[in-house]
């Protein structure tokens, strides 16, 4: 059974910044756990929590299992791949068959941070999280090589 630790996941979220050596407001998107279900909510107050973030001031958050299902032990890194793709290609996927949002959500975020189509948009800074059983979290900060 699957017990959701806000003060874990939090941690592990703040803990990915620090260890990135930038802040939360330097986030442009998040490549998340979501998986349509009732803890969705949860996961979403818990980002708002860490990053300090709500509302409009939210970032773009998506889900690849919205397109290609739960894949368990490989969704991690299958969502990792897809998240450098949206850097390096600059774009943010779509959350499909997400047209009636759970009202808990919108109560904390803006609904435009959820995108349901693609956008075309430079990425810097991506958040990649998983968060699962036995609250093994785990949060990567992925950052747009710049060559200067």
């Amino acid at each position: 059974m699957a017990a959701p630790n806000p003060i874990a996941v939090q941690k592990c979220i703040k803990d990915a910044i620090a260890n990135a050596g930038i802040h939360s407001n330097e986030i442009d998107t998040i490549n998340s756990q979501l998986t349509a279900t009732s803890k969705d909510s949860l996961e979403i107050q818990n980002w708002s929590e860490a990053l300090e973030r709500n509302g409009a001031d939210f970032p773009y958050i998506n889900s690849l299992k919205s397109m290609i299902g739960h894949s368990l032990s490989a969704a991690g890194s299958m969502e990792c791949v897809a998240s450098i793709i949206q850097i390096s290609e600059e774009f943010i996927f779509p959350n499909i068959n997400c047209e009636d949002l759970n009202p808990e959500i919108e109560k904390i975020i803006s609904k435009e941070s959820i995108p349901t189509s693609l956008i075309q948009k430079p990425i810097s800074i991506l958040a990649k999280a998983n968060f699962g059983f036995g609250d093994v979290n785990a949060c990567v900060i992925f950052k747009k090589y710049q060559n200067e």
